[in-house]
């Protein structure tokens, strides 16, 4: 069946939802991440992967009426560090670089696939099977992929050898990001339309591994010396690039030779840098920006002023947390975890979250929010996340109260106190992933200097040229807040928080936390591997090498343009929504 056949009989099936909103394509500088996979054996074909189950008989086709054109208009909040996907670990970079690069899978959308139920399908797989063993995957190209008809490429077909050509950047060593693909062995290239991968033990994600928007995008090998990837992108997917300039923005226009005929739907895309939130809110109350982001403190205004806006949300599987640097084994944070576990609970997790998802005020008006907290494991990943208020958290659960008064306590017979504190640089990004996030970075530090026992100095950094190139790797001295990367796997947090690797924030060295990160790539049974995460989360609960906050523990708003159309419910995984949802977008004539 062709992939358009495919779609046709989908959506034939399909349900419409009551309310629109805008998929992971809307909120792509926002994504974040989904859930696991399972080990079946012999492997599912791709289209079982593919082919999603019917919640109910569809009313209405969402592609009836459709108007193929215009531009879809969006924004994100700062520069994009470089346009190489293999060139820095920044989210910017990743989202870009989905408009314009396939991978080997994606994952499959749809209006009624919730975020965590999406799964892989091919992008230029055709099909992937493995040996019973697990050990060997074969993976067939999708014949007559072609790159972008643009020099020195000039619309070519996409081979093996250019998929050897990307693994080798990505498993650079100067590469971080290599760390996460370390379960591979070897890879070989029998021809053409070929790739054998070969483990070194099970790897139950391993499509989910293939689908990230962190790891393997597909260049062609010109991209050796003929183009230079870090200012001219040339991929094979549903978007060609139109060029990016500096403090103003990027724009794409369609691939008329997507493989997938006849989409994307609209001709362009346009996304712009606006760093301020009340200039992007000015462009969306204008009609100048077709999606946005809304804070939550904005919700209620916009509803106001925008006239039949569609407000959509979803809830993040990111994570928020303090984390500290790890170099120095004598720093008070490192040495003893009462000093961690102070922190932890001078934190008022509650008005956190108010702060940041303006809970009451929405409450107050009828809409339903999400309260959780965060543990380890974000809690929107649903049943591999343990609440830490939770009884089964057992001692550790006092450490996430707000208590200031026991905190105290604990720095005092750690033999800290007003007359004798401790010195700590605070640390964070600004304007980047918005105003809950600057706010909430800020409510923490002054939570810690409401204990009386650490003096905090400040360096709020740039983001491109200090933040994603030195804090988030490791390189720095003292207590930061910040986000974990999205991922499509939940494995992925364990492998980057507690192995030896480049995503190591804190460089923790905790042999039960490593052993549960290794246990839990091979454990099969689904069951098992939620309860492996839960007794890591009870066990990490008292150790808080990171203290988990709030930011990414509530709903992602997002308002839409009237106008917009086939954006509810396309929610992705990673950062993929430019290929996994926003092909199937129009707009309807006014």
């Amino acid at each position: 069946m062709s992939e358009r056949s495919y779609w046709n009989k989908y959506w034939s099936r399909r349900r419409v939802l009551g309310a629109a909103g805008v998929g992971a394509a809307g909120a792509a500088s926002l994504a974040l991440v989904g859930c696991g996979d399972d080990d079946n054996g012999g492997g599912p074909s791709l289209s079982q992967l593919a082919t999603p189950t019917p919640a109910a008989a569809a009313t209405v086709n969402p592609f009836a009426g459709a108007t193929p054109g215009g531009t879809l208009r969006g924004a994100i909040t700062g520069e994009v560090p470089t346009i190489d996907p293999y060139g820095n670990v920044s989210f910017q970079t990743k989202t870009m670089s989905a408009y314009v690069y396939s991978r080997l899978f994606k994952y499959k959308t749809g209006l009624d696939i919730l975020r965590a139920d999406v799964r892989p399908t091919g992008d230029l797989a055709q099909s992937a099977e493995k040996t019973p063993d697990g050990l060997k995957w074969t993976i067939k190209l999708r014949p007559g992929v072609k790159f972008h008809n643009v020099a020195p490429v000039n619309g070519r077909a996409v081979t093996s050898d250019d998929v050897k050509f990307s693994w080798g950047r990505l498993t650079d060593a100067k590469n971080a990001a290599r760390a996460q693909v370390e379960f591979v062995d070897k890879v070989e290239y029998p021809d053409a339309s070929t790739i054998v991968f070969t483990l070194k033990q099970p790897w139950g994600p391993f499509l989910d591994s293939m689908a990230d928007t962190n790891l393997l995008y597909i260049m062609p090998v010109e991209a050796d010396g003929r183009f230079n990837p870090a200012t001219n992108m040339i991929g094979s997917g549903p978007w060609l690039f139109n060029g990016y300039t500096p403090s103003k923005g990027y724009k794409m226009n369609k691939n008329p030779e997507w493989y997938e005929k006849g989409y994307p739907l609209m001709d362009s895309v346009d996304i712009a840098i606006i760093p301020d939130n009340a200039n992007r809110l000015a462009q969306l109350y204008a009609g100048s920006l077709d999606y946005l982001a809304v804070p939550a403190s904005d919700l209620l205004d916009v509803k106001k002023t925008v006239k039949d806006v569609q407000i959509a949300s979803y809830l993040g599987q990111g994570l928020n947390f303090l984390w500290f640097d790890g170099q120095d084994p004598n720093a008070p944070y490192v040495k003893d975890e009462r000093i961690r576990q102070a922190m932890s609970m001078a934190a008022d997790r509650d008005a956190l979250n108010d702060l940041a998802y303006n809970t009451k005020q929405l409450k107050a008006a009828g809409i339903k929010v999400n309260e959780k907290w965060n543990n380890i494991i974000g809690n929107g990943w649903g049943r591999w996340s343990l609440d830490p208020k939770d009884p089964k958290m057992g001692a550790a659960g006092k450490f996430w109260e707000y208590n200031p008064a026991e905190a105290k306590k604990l720095l005092s017979a750690a033999g800290y106190s007003d007359s004798n504190p401790f010195q700590v640089t605070y640390q964070y990004p600004a304007a980047i992933y918005g105003k809950n996030f600057d706010d909430s970075a800020q409510a923490m530090q002054n939570y810690i200097n409401a204990l009386g026992i650490a003096k905090t100095s400040t360096d709020v950094q740039d983001y491109s040229s200090k933040y994603i190139t030195q804090t988030f790797l490791g390189n720095f001295k003292g207590v930061a807040f910040g986000l974990e990367t999205g991922f499509p796997e939940v494995g992925n947090f364990p492998n980057r928080l507690f192995t030896d690797n480049g995503f190591n924030h804190g460089r923790v060295k905790d042999p039960v936390l490593t052993k549960f990160a290794d246990a839990q790539k091979v454990e099969g049974d689904d069951a098992k591997r939620v309860q492996l995460f839960y007794d890591a989360q009870v066990y990490h609960g008292s150790k808080l090498w990171y203290i988990p906050l709030q930011i990414a523990s509530g709903e992602t708003w997002i308002a839409n343009q009237p106008q917009l159309r086939n954006n509810t419910g396309f929610y992705t995984l990673g950062y993929g929504a430019p290929t996994e949802s926003a092909p199937y977008f129009w707009k309807a004539k006014a």
